[in-house]
């Protein structure tokens, strides 16, 4: 990597910086991923989130390390679906395996070799008796004995260690009032966590690295398509299922994203927070870009979306300069994370009636969504508003989809005089006219 293509990342990324600054997210660590040759440096990056001023609870799972202490001790445990059945003897396993688990990653936290990336990081982490819990108890005639489930989370300690600048470490076992112990699920401790503390952000990094449907990635899902997902899919996976029904009940709780990653790539969870395309799959309680008309703050925003188009001829190339001037004609798609996923543009023509739109593009990933139809439904609304009763648009290569908005390809004849003395012959592009 060169300096300047250093620089120009360091830039991107800033916005992502200031946005995530004074945040909370709760990270939901498996524990398979804790025994991943990756685990160093998932856990440098999580430091590193918090140097940038994210408050962070970490909560780890044990169900490997849990399975190696059992085999160790040539002891079984049974499941019923996805919960574990724990009884005496298991459980002393769970506490051995969850006590070491936590003592390594302790460890890991506490790294600060020079040439490393958390040199100097001086991570101060914090934990504690966070969890209350009950028994789960007698379920299908099954007891899962010292199995259980989060009956209530001591949110106010918790906050308290994140304001005095700790990361707040959590295991997956909770204790009663009695002052019994009951092996929980990280997952079902994670989302209580996050939605007790009001996160800002829930992120599960497991093997179900992301979700896909017809061999695509899902980089976004609403609550309501996370239902339609789960309804519609052949047999997901049984943690694929867990992990989203469990992002629904945190956003229904009042997170406001939770985010689907994996933990054997190298920087997933940098690249997740802090790019544009993501590694994982974001859900989020109800996926709707906002429109809105542009301002001169997203003129860098709507060159990123034009220029691999101009490029490709789609487009005719327009300078920063021109969009400068010309932005008050332009509405732009903000993805819920903060930056633009679309926009269009409106051109009166003259005092005819009629209008042109222009410049109408979406980001690559964003391409399903149904983000440029609604950019043109907007661009319509204020073409009304303005009196205009005929639209135009010229293009070359995406006549069919115009067409399907309900356009009608007519002859450069057909455009307003002056707009028609403009007609470049050498690109030939189709006519298309819409009569509001």
């Amino acid at each position: 990597m060169n300096s300047q293509t250093y620089v120009n990342f360091f830039r991107q990324t800033s916005p992502y910086i200031h946005t995530h600054r004074g945040k909370t997210f709760v990270i939901a660590l498996a524990g398979d991923a804790v025994l991943d040759s990756n685990c160093h440096r998932l856990l440098a990056d999580i430091a590193l989130l918090q140097s940038l001023g994210v408050r962070i609870v970490l909560v780890h799972g044990a169900r490997p390390q849990i399975d190696q202490r059992l085999a160790q001790s040539n002891l079984n445990s049974d499941f019923k679906g996805h919960l574990r059945i724990t009884d005496v003897e298991a459980m002393m396993c769970v506490k051995q395996a969850i006590g070491s688990t936590r003592l390594q990653l302790e460890a890991g936290l506490s790294m600060s070799l020079p040439n490393s990336p958390m040199h100097g990081a001086e991570v101060r982490v914090m934990g504690g008796n966070f969890m209350v819990a009950k028994p789960i108890g007698v379920i299908d005639g099954v007891d899962h004995q010292h199995s259980g489930e989060v009956r209530r989370v001591d949110r106010v300690g918790i906050q308290s260690q994140l304001d005095s600048g700790a990361m707040v470490l959590v295991s997956p076992i909770g204790f009663s009032p009695t002052g019994e112990a009951f092996n929980l699920s990280y997952i079902d401790v994670a989302s209580h966590a996050a939605v007790a503390i009001g996160a800002d952000k829930l992120i599960f990094i497991s093997a179900a690295s992301n979700i896909s449907h017809n061999g695509g990635l899902l980089r976004s899902l609403s609550i309501p398509a996370v239902e339609e997902y789960l309804k519609n899919s052949v047999a997901p996976p049984q943690l694929e299922q867990t992990l989203l029904r469990a992002s629904q009940q945190a956003c229904k709780g009042g997170v406001e994203r939770v985010h689907l990653i994996g933990y054997r790539d190298d920087g997933a969870l940098l690249s997740e927070l802090f790019t544009r395309e993501g590694s994982g799959t974001l859900i989020i309680q109800d996926y709707s870009e906002t429109l809105r008309p542009a301002s001169i703050d997203d003129v860098g925003g709507i060159l990123d979306l034009i220029q691999p188009l101009e490029e490709s001829g789609v487009l005719v190339k327009r300078s920063r300069e021109l969009l400068e001037t010309e932005i008050s004609r332009f509405m732009v798609a903000l993805h819920p994370e903060g930056f633009l996923v679309g926009c269009a543009a409106l051109y009166p023509l003259g005092s005819t009636g009629s209008g042109e739109i222009a410049c109408v593009a979406t980001h690559p990933d964003f391409l399903s969504q149904g983000t440029a139809s609604r950019l043109l439904v907007a661009i319509e609304n204020q073409a009304h508003s303005q009196s205009i009763g005929r639209l135009y648009v010229l293009t070359t290569q995406a006549a069919h989809w115009f067409q399907e908005q309900g356009f009608i390809e007519t002859a450069v004849n057909a455009l307003p005089e002056d707009k028609k003395l403009l007609y470049n012959y050498q690109r030939s592009s189709r006519v298309l006219c819409k009569v509001l």
